[in-house]
């Protein structure tokens, strides 16, 4: 039988000096007795799988809102694949796989509807109310906002995975969350570095191959891009030739080079930094995980023309002016008219509601949700 000690002293003994050891948690907000066959942060996974906050990412946008096509990327397919990259960095490193991938599975539960425009959007809607951010949201959803147990609010995630969810946390008024922030180093640890530039891979590729896809992006003027013509000159050496084959496979080759320069030298640095523990690399100055000079400037460049043809795209734009007049609309009816929200938003709480918990229940809705409820409030032959 292979308990939960024999699970920490065999991972324990692939990880690296600078690997996080379950068994060395700094806890929980609510103490529990261990799992007999789990590790601490195989359970914070398990608990992000099965919150409800996971399932809604399946209905809100990455850049495509979702009735605009059933193949496009939404947040959770980037989650899983962010996942998959996370896993193979971390297993190579010898970070914690597992810590790693609770942060990950964590990282966008925060996102509003309509993506970074949602986000925006609800953005100014509270900067007189503290402001609004997913990865705080994303915090507040684990400790506060998940009804999972009846001890206690939230998913109750380790010290650590909690610490990686809220990564710098520059600017988060402690007087806005209701239970104790994790305590943060000059770094953030070592596995939600590794999740931070997992999903930075990940966007960037399935943001190439969603707007080919859509006719957004020309692939004459990407192919004047170093790393999507390396990409495809790859491609084309494996044989693939049809334009779906070949753009699939150069989508393989680009994830590939960067995630094994990413992997060679943040290990350089690992060594030069001599970190014999996890603390050391959250104690140190400077980030140790990133690209090589010459490929983070590559990647620079790319970023660069996808925010420029891509992000900036006239109907990108339609898209996000679209979202943001929804939430606004939605915003300003609830906060007129507190009476419209579902009992559950409303118990508890006084009659001049909060904006905080209109915040809340706006970040939590997938676009379908918010459109259907636009809808009801303002389309007069729409059923209520």
């Amino acid at each position: 039988m292979r308990l939960r000690e024999v699970l920490e002293r065999e991972e324990s003994g692939r990880l690296g000096p600078w690997g996080m050891r379950a068994g060395d948690s700094s806890g929980r907000l609510y103490a529990e007795e261990p799992h007999p066959y789990r590790t601490a942060f195989q359970r914070d996974r398990d608990r992000v799988i099965h919150s409800t906050s996971f399932r809604r990412l399946q209905y809100k946008t990455q850049v495509f809102v979702h009735h605009e096509g059933d193949h496009f990327r939404n947040r959770l397919t980037h989650t899983l694949e962010v996942a998959q990259i996370a896993r193979t960095i971390s297993r190579a490193l010898g970070a914690n796989e597992d810590l790693c991938e609770a942060i990950v599975l964590a990282h966008d539960l925060g996102h509003t509807p309509f993506g970074h425009a949602g986000q925006t959007a609800l953005h100014r809607l509270m900067r007189d109310h503290g402001g609004f951010e997913h990865n705080r949201q994303s915090l507040r959803i684990v400790d506060v906002l998940e009804a999972r147990h009846p001890a206690y609010p939230g998913l109750n995630l380790t010290h650590e995975a909690r610490a990686g969810i809220l990564k710098h946390g520059a600017g988060f008024p402690r007087d806005l969350h209701p239970v104790p922030l994790p305590e943060l180093g000059a770094s953030p640890g070592l596995e939600a570095q590794i999740a931070d530039a997992a999903d930075e891979i990940a966007y960037h590729n399935h943001d190439i191959d969603d707007g080919l896809r859509s006719g957004l992006l020309e692939q004459e003027a990407l192919g004047q891009v170093e790393l999507w013509s390396h990409a495809c000159d790859q491609a084309r050496a494996s044989g693939a030739r049809e334009p779906r084959v070949l753009r699939a496979r150069a989508i393989v080759s680009l994830i590939d080079q960067l995630a094994s320069d990413l992997i060679v030298a943040t290990e350089e640095r690992l060594r030069e930094l001599g970190a014999k523990s996890a603390a050391e690399v959250r104690d140190a100055p400077e980030p140790c995980v990133g690209f090589s000079d010459e490929v983070a400037e590559q990647v620079r460049e790319l970023a660069s023309f996808l925010r420029r043809e891509l992000y900036h795209h006239y109907l990108a734009v339609r898209m996000g002016a679209k979202a943001e007049r929804i939430l606004r609309d939605l915003w300003e009816a609830y906060r007129e008219q507190p009476a419209q929200l579902p009992p559950s938003v409303r118990a508890g709480r006084s009659r001049e509601l909060e904006p905080r918990a209109i915040a809340d229940y706006l970040a939590g809705m997938t676009d379908r949700f918010a459109m259907d409820e636009h809808r009801k409030l303002f389309d007069p032959h729409a059923r209520v």
